[in-house]
């Protein structure tokens, strides 16, 4: 089944937030600091207020004066001590503390305008000491960030998982142990559209609206109302367009939403916002970086025995939404990943940078710890001297040890590792793989073949809501999920057409829009066909449900003898039928005890924690030695994303994952100057994003495992090339060079230098 939003888009069509212009709208600009680390000594605004079209600078003055909140973290982290959150208001009050991070926000009527009234701010900076390295930000002579606050270092939470006496043990009596130090770099998501935010005043309803891309609109409204504002959710309304790319990153409280909304009240006018790129860069969340020393325990047969890990998790200078619960509850998980391994002790210091601030981003956790089990096994095969491929063989669960209870506690209820492994290899042609490698040694180039094999903790909150409304004989499905690209309104129509047996292109996609939207979690952590699906299936069966008892009535049977077959309603063992149309008319005057209408909601709420999507990734890359350049030659994987509603859009999805693991693995990497603190790669230009030149045609599996956990038996799809792609090309990188590990990303300058080291 084709996507049915595709011609929409493609024929330019889509309409997304910058799209829109509201009457009398005005426009914003915000004044960003250019120090990594300073205090703010005066801000005098006098000539920016007075410059042309000026209508307002806002700075923290103003925040206070008005009464608005902090920015919130919303999430609890267990530790032995307490979590330290600092407070963050939308704009920067006595220091800044990253480069990007707001001060001042200028309204007027033209964004030129508002952008050279931004000129004319004066500030006086006292600048302070940085710290941009996560491996240093621990360090006894590291500048503190939050010195102002007490602390004296930078440590946000240590986080313990447990098992630390177990895997001591462990390692006490392993065969072999093997160690690695090694990171996971800091990335920028960079959605194909950059942020907008456009705030509007309803004086009559006293309410806000806030237009803006997200990932789910209930949960920004409600941030806003309740950390900023200290309004009722009636009191404010959000409204999210189609959605250019979102990766994790949509999901979040912007101090910019809040910015036009306090604008716009003050004003009494709509205020726009619209990032640029290189704000993009500087100031959305950002993903990873976190430094990590790994230690694996095998017995005499290298069945991995035990496990422990020691990482330094950047927060940058904030907390935002679900920051330290990344590389410590999200990552933590799927700790052992498929593997057969209880004695697992993770720490991790989640730690503060003078960078922006890290948050979810495609994978959430899991790619992490997917790359520290794949780099150690692939570190055990070698020093037991066979192949990689057999090593995690001989760890894999076994299909008769699930349902599996992980080191996390965790129950893993499906899925057939040994299986996936072996048809992603036979995809791969693994077992033909020297026959390659000997034609590239002979036009001198060296080649390399890597896997990695990730699991996944998907699914996020455990409840979602659908609403099922026919209308007009079209099918109005409302949902609390937020399609920005996975193809919703594709998928969830074929689950209701099925279910009600009335055509797919009937049925039309109400999101993104908290007058319409009753509730919902969004879309992230993979979770749209498990939650959204199943509360559309639940809803779709209700209308069937009731649909039956009006036929009931019009044919005068018993609900109970009438079914539906090929369009019609039946009394079982006659042929007495009725239409859906003659149904849907009765609706409007119904029998005696039936509301008017066919429209049924529900909210599905799941009994489990998450389920486990998985696969198995291999690379191949070619290597140019006089240049280092790396060519990713080939490229097969297998995932098990329980049953596939749609074949197409889970392509879809695995492509557009594989390819920014791709990017981590190869190409991306955002740096800061450790001595200025300033951001070094705040555009395209110096940023290394993929493109399709950067990849092979893929070629894809699936190895279908339905789920037990949900009646579509369906997994999370959306973020297993993100896990796979980063062990397996590493992996592959590796061999070519004949080393045990090469840092991400692989890039020719730093393959080269280790081809020129020998």
């Amino acid at each position: 089944m084709r996507r049915k939003e595709d011609i929409r888009f493609l024929t330019g069509q889509g309409q997304y937030t910058d799209d829109f212009d509201l009457p009398g709208q005005a426009h914003g600009v915000v004044l960003r600091s250019p120090h990594a680390h300073a205090r703010i000594v005066s801000i005098d605004t006098s000539a920016a207020r007075a410059a042309p079209g000026v209508l307002a600078v806002l700075t923290a003055a103003e925040t206070r004066e008005d009464g608005l909140g902090m920015i919130p973290l919303q999430v609890e982290i267990p530790s032995a001590d307490p979590l330290f959150c600092p407070p963050r208001p939308i704009l920067a009050e006595g220091r800044v503390r990253f480069v990007g991070d707001p001060v001042a926000f200028i309204v007027a009527e033209t964004r030129a305008q508002a952008q050279d009234a931004a000129e004319l701010v004066e500030i006086d900076y006292d600048p302070l000491p940085s710290i941009t390295d996560t491996a240093r930000a621990m360090d006894p002579d590291a500048p503190v960030i939050w010195d102002d606050q007490g602390r004296a270092d930078n440590l946000c939470v240590l986080w313990d998982s447990g098992r630390g006496e177990e895997t001591d043990a462990a390692f006490a009596h392993a065969a072999r142990r093997v160690s690695l130090s090694f990171i996971n770099q800091r990335l920028v998501g960079n959605p194909m559209e950059p942020r907008v935010a456009i705030g509007e005043w309803e004086a009559e309803a006293g309410r806000h609206v806030l237009h803006s891309p997200t990932q789910g609109v209930i949960r920004v409204r409600d941030s806003l109302a309740k950390f900023i504002f200290n309004v009722p959710m009636d009191r404010l309304r959000v409204i999210s367009p189609d959605v250019g790319g979102g990766f994790g990153l949509r999901g979040k409280l912007f101090p910019e939403s809040a910015m036009v909304l306090w604008a716009a009240k003050r004003l009494g006018r709509a205020v726009k916002w619209r990032s640029g790129r290189t704000e993009t860069f500087l100031c959305d969340p950002h993903g990873r970086d976190q430094v990590t020393t790994a230690e694996m325990a095998f017995d005499d047969t290298a069945k991995a025995v035990g496990l422990r890990v020691r990482t330094d998790a950047a927060m940058g200078a904030y907390l935002m939404d679900f920051g330290p619960r990344i590389p410590t509850v999200a990552g933590a998980r799927i700790s052992g990943t498929v593997y057969d391994i209880q004695a697992v002790h993770q720490q991790v210091r989640c730690v503060f940078t003078n960078t922006a601030s890290t948050d979810a981003y495609r994978g959430a956790g899991r790619p992490e710890t997917a790359y520290v089990v794949e780099r150690m096994l692939d570190m055990g095969a070698r020093e037991f001297g066979i192949g990689r491929d057999e090593i995690r063989r001989r760890n894999y669960i076994r299909p008769d040890q699930i349902p599996y209870k992980n080191t996390a506690g965790n129950l893993i209820d499906s899925g057939h590792f040994a299986e996936t492994q072996a048809m992603a290899l036979d995809l791969a042609e693994w077992d033909s793989f020297a026959d390659r490698r000997a034609t590239s040694e002979a036009a001198g180039k060296k080649r390399g073949i890597g896997l990695g094999y990730f699991i996944e903790a998907s699914g996020g909150q455990p409840f979602e809501w659908a609403r099922v409304r026919i209308e007009a004989g079209r099918v109005k499905l409302h949902v609390g999920t937020f399609s920005h690209g996975q193809g919703h309104a594709t998928a969830f129509a074929q689950i209701v057409s099925e279910r009600l047996g009335l055509p797919f292109e009937a049925v039309d996609l109400v999101q993104g829009d908290t007058d319409t939207v009753q509730t919902g979690a969004g879309t992230g952590g993979s979770r749209s066909s498990q939650m959204g699906g199943v509360a559309t299936l639940r809803a779709s069966d209700l209308v069937m449900a009731k649909a039956k008892r009006l036929a009931a009535h019009l044919l005068e049977a018993g609900v109970e003898d009438v079914s539906f077959e090929d369009g019609q309603f039946r009394v079982a063992g006659t042929d007495l039928t009725t239409s859906w149309d003659q149904v849907m008319e009765l609706s409007h005057a119904p029998p005696e005890g039936e509301a008017p209408g066919l429209d049924e909601q529900t909210i599905y709420r799941r009994d489990t924690e998450c389920n486990f999507p998985n696969g198995c990734h291999v690379a191949e890359v070619e290597i140019d030695p006089e240049t280092g350049a790396v060519t990713l030659a080939r490229y097969a994987a297998v995932d098990d994303c329980g049953r596939l509603i749609n074949p197409m859009l889970v392509h879809g999805q695995a492509h557009g994952a594989i390819m920014q693991g791709i990017g981590q693995a190869l190409l991306e990497h955002a740096r800061y100057d450790p001595e200025s603190g300033q951001f070094l790669t705040a555009t395209f230009q110096d940023y290394a994003m993929p493109r399709a030149a950067d990849a092979p045609e893929f070629v894809l599996g699936f190895n279908i495992v339905p789920t037990p956990t949900n009646e579509l038996g369906v997994k999370g799809a959306g973020e297993g090339g993100s896990c796979g792609a980063p062990p397996a090309i590493v992996s592959a990188v590796a061999d070519a060079l004949g080393i045990a590990h090469i840092d991400m990303p692989a890039t020719p300058e730093k393959v080269w230098r280790v081809l020129a080291a020998g």
